[in-house]
This record gives C-alpha cells, structure tokens and sequence, in this order.
C-alpha cells in the first residue's frame, strides 16, 4: 500500500556550509573542508581538499561533520553534465575523516529527533526522480544550477513512521557498506601492486639484497636504500623473496645514461613493446543509446585507475582496433582544467555487462602491447611518478590541454628480462582479478539497491514481500 506523500520539509530543516574565505585555505593541514566537488554521489571524496587552520576549526565546530551526517550539493549542472549535477547527496560513512562543510554543502538536519531515520532520507534524496526534482526546480544556467534550502524543503516525502523509516534505510545500509568495503579492498589490492613495482623496478630492492649478500658494490645513489634494506632484512619478521625470484635478479649494478641499473637490463622505450591508438572523433548527436559505449576521461581517477561512472552511450562509426576489453591499458590524452590530475593517467579497463562493446574517445589512447604480461608492467609504470613527470614535460595548451602523440611511445624505462616481467605479472594479476570479481559484486548490489529502494520508499513493496535471496543478501552482508 503506497504511503501518503508530505515533504521533507515535515522532518528536517538544511544546514548551509560556512562561507569560508580563499585565503583560509592551504594545501595541506588536518582539518579538511568539503566543497560541492567533494560530494559524490553516495560518498565523499576526500582524495582533492583543501584545510584551514586549528583555530579557525575551533571558531566553525558547528559545520563540522560526523558520523551519519547527510550531506547535499546546493550548486551543480544540469542534466548535460550529470555527474555534477546539482542536488548530490552523500553520507558521511564509518572512520571517514572529521571535516567542515563549505557554503553551497547543505547538511539536512531533523527537526524532532526519532521522527523519521535520517538514512531514510538520504536514500530518498537519492532516487532519481528526487534528483529530477531538485534539477527541474533550480535556477541559474545548465552549467551552474541552484537549489535553495526551500527547494530541497519541499521535496515530496512519505509520511511514514520512524521504524517503518529504519527498517527500510537498514536494508540498503548494508549493501552500501559492502559496496564501500569492497571500494576500499580494491584501494588496498591496488597499491599493493604498485608497492611492488616500486620495490622490484624503481627501487631495486631484490637487487640491493642479492648484492648485500654476494658482497658487492652498491652505488652511492643507492646507498640510503642499501641501509634501510639492511636495517629490514635484520628483523625477525623479515620474509625474503622465493629464491627462484631473486635468482632472476642480479647482483650488480652498471651505469647508463639514466643513471645506475641492475646489470644486464636495458634503457628501452615503451614503443618497442606497444603501438598506442588514439580513440575516435565523435559528435554530441552521436551519443544516444546504444549497447555500445565510448570511454571517455570520465572513465579515469585523478591517481589513475578505472571508473565504471564514466561511460558515454554511442551510436557512431568506430574502427576495430579502437575497440577495448577488459583488462586492456588506456591513458588519458587530454584534460579538461589546468589542473592536469587526469591527463596522462593510466587505467586498466573493467568490463560492464551493461554494454556489448567499448570503444575509446578521442581523449583516450589504448596501449596494444605485444605480449599481455607487459600491460600490468606499463600500467604500474606510468603510474610512477617518473613517468607522470614525463608526461607533463610533453603536454600543451591553455584552456584544453593535449598529451604530444609520441609522450608514451618515446617513455625510457629500465627494461628487465621477460621472465621476470612474468613474474610480476603472474603476482599482480590475481590482485586485478580480485578487482575485478569486487566490481562485478558492486555493481550487482547498486542493481538490487537501485531496484529495489524506489519501491520500499514509496510503499509500493513492502519489506516483507522483498525476494527471499534478496533478504538473505542484505543479512548476509
């Protein structure tokens, strides 16, 4: 039985952010503040804050956040652009950092406490048509939509009881918090992957070990890690590498142009190994629906990695190598601000059911190597802060900034033997495909979630009619 419908101005009232001012903020400090851009849609992004000082956090404690706090965007786009669009909502989840909300971040409030669950609300914020709501009653242009407390007050809303509110916002926490701790599995399988490349090809610790214990000469630049190797192979928890994997490596250093190598590797460049082929040209009336989808620079994070959020469906024309799978590299070749915190990123594409093929945008190259173990290799590689130097030194332009076409074909690297290549590959792989499994799970749960949760909250279904597998999957969580 549906419920009859108030607004959610009946339950809560809306916080605005502190008007902060530019010269509060600094780069770095342990009192992060959070802009529009920092709330996603379910979640905050703390990855590109800025902080104020200890004392000017004392002076605002009243906007600053906790726990279960329901946080929305009160400035955005409209439906062109709509992963900013306006009216996003996000929760402040478990052990998330304290932060203080800026103007134009509401917080939604509750007017009597118990009389509706505040979870409750911030998944009604977040159905679509909630969303339709706030963006048809903005003001302001497409490209910088307004909502007004007022506006966001007069929200359509069950009148509904607290614990038929609890119950309902109960089950979809759980799925969320799985969705969440799957996101930062996937973080930690991600840089321990990274740690690895770092430790095997950036900072040569399997040699420096091999050249301890044999006895040799370590170059002066290498001297510092020589000592801190020595200091970690004398603990007792300390676990050397398999012996057939040091055997792989040498013993000793030589000098090249680039400086000192393990002997025996070479100073390569990427276009021996791989051909990069730029994505296509593609119109705006080109980008209705379609099982076909472009990735675009939405599809990378600003530290590299691959976004699911980010495709583009797409009718047009497109050549067969364009077309990209999962497990394939791609690297941004453009990007939108001066920033620069997406061009030259790398990403390693992730499979979505929801689409027959992936094709990559202009924006986009593929790296085709001639043997699949070097993909992890190069996507660990241009990860590296070398490499996103060299990207740089290879970038132009003012308002739209483009990566030269030869910036990754002509990257120098020191190359060792394929058999380690392998190695590493035979390792990091497992990471991805655990990723990868993590992702697929993901995205069935946002699937019963987005389903589902309509439905509940307009009392269409009630949560004792909910398909018994679904039930036992939210407990199971």
């Amino acid at each position: 039985m549906a419920f009859e419908m108030g607004i959610l101005g009946d339950f809560i009232r809306v916080q605005g952010g502190f008007a902060y001012k530019s010269q509060d903020f600094s780069s770095t400090g342990k009192n992060p503040v959070l802009k529009i851009k920092n709330v996603r849609f379910g979640v905050i992004d703390y990855s590109d804050t800025e902080f104020v000082s200890d004392e000017l956090a004392s002076q605002t404690e009243n906007w600053a956040t906790r726990e279960g706090d329901v946080l929305i965007s009160m400035t955005g786009s409209g439906p062109n652009a709509p992963q900013s669009l306006v009216g996003r909502v996000a929760r402040v989840w478990e052990n998330e950092p304290k932060s203080w909300i800026n103007q134009r971040v509401g917080r939604l409030q509750l007017k009597t406490e118990n009389a509706i669950d505040l979870d409750f609300v911030f998944y009604l914020l977040s159905l679509t048509q909630s969303q339709e709501f706030l963006v048809s009653n903005s003001t302001g242009s497409a490209n910088q939509a307004n909502i007004s407390a007022k506006i966001i007050e007069l929200l359509p809303c069950p009148k509904i009881s607290y614990d038929q509110s609890k119950n309902i916002a109960d089950i979809f926490k759980s799925l969320d918090r799985k969705i969440i701790l799957n996101r930062q599995i996937n973080q930690t399988l991600e840089q321990m992957a990274q740690t690895l490349f770092k430790s095997w090809f950036v900072d040569f610790d399997p040699v420096i070990d091999n050249a301890l214990d044999a006895g040799n000469d370590i170059p002066d630049t290498l001297q510092e890690r020589a000592e801190q190797r020595r200091l970690l192979r004398a603990k007792a928890d300390f676990k050397p590498l398999p012996v057939e994997t040091r055997a792989l490596f040498p013993s000793e250093f030589e000098e090249t142009e680039l400086g000192w190598v393990p002997k025996g590797w070479e100073v390569r460049k990427i276009k021996e190994f791989a051909v990069v082929i730029k994505g296509i040209s593609y119109k705006s009336s080109e980008l209705t629906e379609s099982k076909t989808a472009l990735v675009t620079l939405k599809s990378f994070n600003r530290g590299g990695g691959y976004r699911l959020d980010g495709l583009k469906e797409y009718s047009g024309k497109y050549k067969t190598e364009q077309i990209v799978k999962a497990g394939d590299l791609v690297v941004a070749y453009t990007d939108v601000t001066q920033a620069a915190d997406i061009i030259g990123k790398p990403a390693l594409v992730v499979d979505n059911p929801k689409y027959e093929k992936l094709v990559i945008s202009l924006d986009v190259s593929v790296v085709r190597t001639n043997l699949d173990i070097y993909k992890t290799f190069f996507y660990n590689l241009m990860k590296t802060e070398a490499f996103q130097n060299h990207t740089l030194s290879y970038t132009s332009g003012t308002t739209v900034l483009h990566l030269s076409k030869d910036a990754v074909p002509e990257y120098e690297f020191f190359c060792p033997n394929v058999e380690l290549v392998e190695v590493f590959d035979n390792i990091v792989n497992k990471h991805y495909s655990s990723i990868n499994l993590n992702i697929n799970e993901n995205i069935m749960l946002e699937n019963i979630r987005n389903t589902l949760l309509p439905k509940l909250i307009s009392g269409e279904l009630a949560l004792d009619d909910l398909p018994e597998e679904i039930a036992e999957a939210a407990e199971a969580v």
